[in-house]
């Protein structure tokens, strides 16, 4: 960060020369930090209301590890995301303030309670879709969406989704996680009136083909309103989802 130029916005914002709005505006392009291997974005949640993440699978321990200790002491709910629990373990030589959440395969550095406003819900077709929709509704709720689970409701005993109509009418958005032929996100879709983000999992026998099945499925749905992120891409369905929901608030 170039400390000449934060001085200089802080003094035009104190000598009214700039408005605190375009003040605002300078700092979302503020510089990274760079660390060589990776260029962590601080500023990525003012641009983008979304914060950057680490995705952890393909990095070393040490590689995690030195991300984590080069974010500043104000950030806090740093998610890192596909965790295993050695990731965690080398997390926790760095910082004591971090918590994993196993079902989610996530660890969150300095966990903060933070206000959640709206509603997403989160739906997922059987059992073995949990881990998907897990990532998907914690990283809701720490971005700071109020986020309903509600799991084993899949098609193939549709009284079981039918039975929690009334819940996910009331939600700004529906991520719907499912596996095999996908159908799930359609059937939401017919039943809500706002968005639907269809999740596809690499969950299903052999023909699935490990979760590109359920992915044309959802991409050939003829329910409107119906959007399609990647297999097992629970983390991006929920930024998609906290969007939504913020956009919702700001007009109610």
């Amino acid at each position: 960060m170039n400390s000449e130029y934060l001085k200089q916005l802080l003094e035009g914002v104190k000598n009214n020369t700039l408005t605190v709005e375009n003040a605002f505006e300078a700092l979302k392009h503020l510089p990274y930090r760079n660390l060589g291997f990776a260029r962590i974005d601080n500023h990525r949640r003012i641009r983008t209301g979304v914060p950057e993440v680490i995705y952890c699978e393909g990095k070393s321990l040490e590689q995690i590890q030195e991300i984590v200790r080069r974010y500043p002491e104000d950030h806090y709910n740093i998610i890192g995301t596909r965790a295993r629990r050695d990731v965690f373990d080398a997390v926790r030589e760095i910082t004591d303030d971090s918590v994993y959440h196993a079902g989610a395969r996530m660890v969150v550095v300095r966990p903060r309670q933070v206000r959640r406003t709206g509603h997403v819900a989160v739906v997922c077709a059987g059992t073995s879709d949990i881990p998907v929709a897990e990532e998907a509704a914690l990283t809701a709720e720490m971005l700071g969406s109020k986020t309903g689970r509600f799991f084993d409701v899949g098609v193939a005993g549709i009284h079981r989704l039918l039975d929690i109509r009334e819940e996910l009418m009331g939600a700004r958005a529906v991520i719907a996680v499912a596996g095999m032929e996908g159908a799930l996100a359609s059937v939401v879709a017919g039943l809500v009136d706002c968005p639907v983000i269809g999740v596809p999992t690499s969950i299903g026998y052999g023909a699935s083909f490990k979760g590109i099945a359920a992915l044309l499925g959802m991409l050939n749905s003829c329910a409107p309103g119906v959007s399609v992120v990647n297999i097992d891409n629970g983390f991006g369905a929920a930024c998609q989802a906290h969007l939504i929901n913020c956009q919702a608030r700001k007009k109610g």
